[in-house]
């Protein structure tokens, strides 16, 4: 798969984050590292962004090298969910670990958004 820069400038990136665009329009936001509240507003903002203006197909937050995530930003994943089903934006998030599948399942979010690969 192919990835493309959702930006014009190359891939967005905010402390942690980086975001592209796969062939099939799917916006993949890859969190990396230990993702504070340092880049909690960027996040917040990509996400929303995302969401609400490109309207892709899918929106995966990929979770593959995520060490640790602050509660901050388990909300914005939290509400990546509802805001993309709000706007018809199928939104997986994609190998969380252990730990933080467990805590994502008891904020809530739904079984079917977590994929673990």
């Amino acid at each position: 798969m192919s990835e493309q820069p959702v930006t014009a400038g190359g891939p967005a990136r905010a402390g942690d984050v980086e975001s592209s665009t796969a062939d099939d329009g799917s916006v993949i936001i890859a969190l990396r590292g230990d993702v504070g509240v340092d880049c909690a507003v960027e996040l917040r903002q990509l996400v929303v962004r995302t969401v609400r203006r490109v309207r892709p197909l899918r929106l995966v937050l990929d979770l593959t090298e995520v060490t640790t995530l602050d509660p901050i930003n388990v909300g914005t994943l939290i509400a990546a969910c509802v805001v993309g089903e709000d706007h018809a934006v199928a939104v997986f998030i994609v190998n969380p670990g252990p730990e933080l599948a467990s805590r994502l399942a008891l904020a809530g979010v739904p079984e079917g958004s977590v994929i673990r690969r």
